[in-house]
């Protein structure tokens, strides 16, 4: 979807446009747990999107903890960078299963959501653009930890932007994504879709 208005972008959109909004409105989030269509794999679906909001939080608290003396460099790197490399991984493949299997099966089942599945898919271009960038301001924000300090304070600076502008990105796409899928499985059943275990 490309030249979309500003409105739809992921950095700027503020939730699904009201077009796209009808089944989450027929079947709203409070709803949804305890639903006898949640199934198994909306649920573990669910778990995945709640493990990269806290995984994505703190990262974010331990680079503010970093930068504000509360952890030294040394702990900070160790603690840091294989949660980094963790959350960029199962970021990646998480968005490669949802555009190569369920992106296509939901499009295909209800035809008046393929606009959103569509920008879902958008979604993941520009963030996967933003984990790029995200993994080269971590990886140069470890390698200065040894440097003078304007050097390694530069650097969190440098990553703590990239993070923030990733997760609020993150934010929104998980959470517009939830309002897409879940009330379409609650309404066609897993099973239904095709998705079911």
């Amino acid at each position: 979807m490309a030249d979309l208005p500003d409105s739809l972008r992921i950095e700027t959109r503020q939730g699904l446009p009201p077009d796209l909004r009808y089944l989450v409105e027929k079947y709203p989030r409070d709803t949804w747990q305890g639903h006898a269509n949640l199934g198994g794999m909306a649920q573990f679906w669910l778990q995945r999107h709640d493990m990269f909001r806290e995984l994505g939080g703190l990262l974010q608290g331990s680079v503010t903890d970093y930068r504000e003396g509360r952890l030294a460099p040394h702990d900070f790197a160790a603690w840091f960078a294989p949660r980094l490399r963790f959350f960029l991984q199962q970021l990646h493949g998480h968005h490669q299963i949802e555009d190569m299997h369920y992106f296509p099966v939901f499009a295909a089942a209800e035809e008046r959501l393929k606009r959103g599945f569509d920008l879902l898919d958008a979604d993941h271009h520009t963030i996967h653009d933003a984990l790029e960038r995200n993994a080269q301001t971590g990886s140069a924000f470890l390698q200065a930890l040894g440097a003078a300090r304007d050097t390694r304070l530069f650097a969190a600076d440098a990553y703590a932007d990239e993070n923030t502008k990733l997760l609020s990105m993150l934010l929104r796409h998980l959470h517009d994504e939830e309002d897409l899928i879940i009330p379409l499985i609650l309404d066609r059943t897993e099973e239904g879709l095709g998705v079911g275990g």
